[in-house]
């Protein structure tokens, strides 16, 4: 692991514990999660599509380390970490795309990984203040965010990173309506 990607997974770490107790999860499995999310993560492309094909994951993974090492993490933490815990794997697992439906624990990575204080982007303040009064909403907006840097990049947008837009917009749109009445 280099250096930028220890100092990066130390930060998403301390970031998803913060979260954790601020929204009433569990904060250990948030360090853990934490901690596996990019393991595979810096590995060589080859490597990675190696595991992709020995794990049976989509081939959508094939030459796309981004989307591909979270899988292969998660596909992994029960053999090699001997995590068992779905919530967690599914943490690590979609700690990248997000997902509709994710659990507070998978939201709390999601989020963490995007904030975690080493990043630095246009729209990180904007998520970090998100963060610290409504979850959904951070998800959200980076959710936001990553479909439009994907499309800016021309890079293959994982389907379940829009269906995770439309969940929380959806989401957020009766939380407002709750609010209203």
């Amino acid at each position: 692991m280099s250096e930028k990607r220890r100092l990066h997974t130390y930060g998403v770490c301390e970031t998803a514990a913060k979260l954790a107790q601020h929204y009433g999860c569990d904060t250990e499995k948030a360090r853990l999660a934490a901690l596996l999310h990019d393991i595979y993560r810096g590995i060589p492309s080859s490597t990675l599509d190696y595991y992709v094909r020995h794990l049976g994951l989509d081939e959508k993974y094939l030459g796309n380390a981004n989307l591909a090492h979270g899988k292969i993490a998660a596909a992994t933490c029960g053999r090699e970490f001997g995590v068992t815990d779905s919530d967690v794997i599914n943490a690590v697992s979609y700690h990248t795309t997000g997902r509709a439906g994710m659990s507070l624990l998978e939201e709390i990575i999601y989020v963490a990984d995007a904030i975690e204080p080493g990043r630095d982007y246009p729209g990180v303040e904007e998520i970090r203040r998100a963060a610290e009064e409504d979850l959904d909403r951070a998800c959200l907006i980076s959710l936001a965010h990553t479909i439009d840097y994907v499309k800016s990049e021309g890079k293959y947008l994982d389907q379940d990173t829009i269906r995770a837009r439309e969940y929380f917009t959806d989401k957020l749109n009766k939380k407002g309506e709750q609010h209203d009445k």
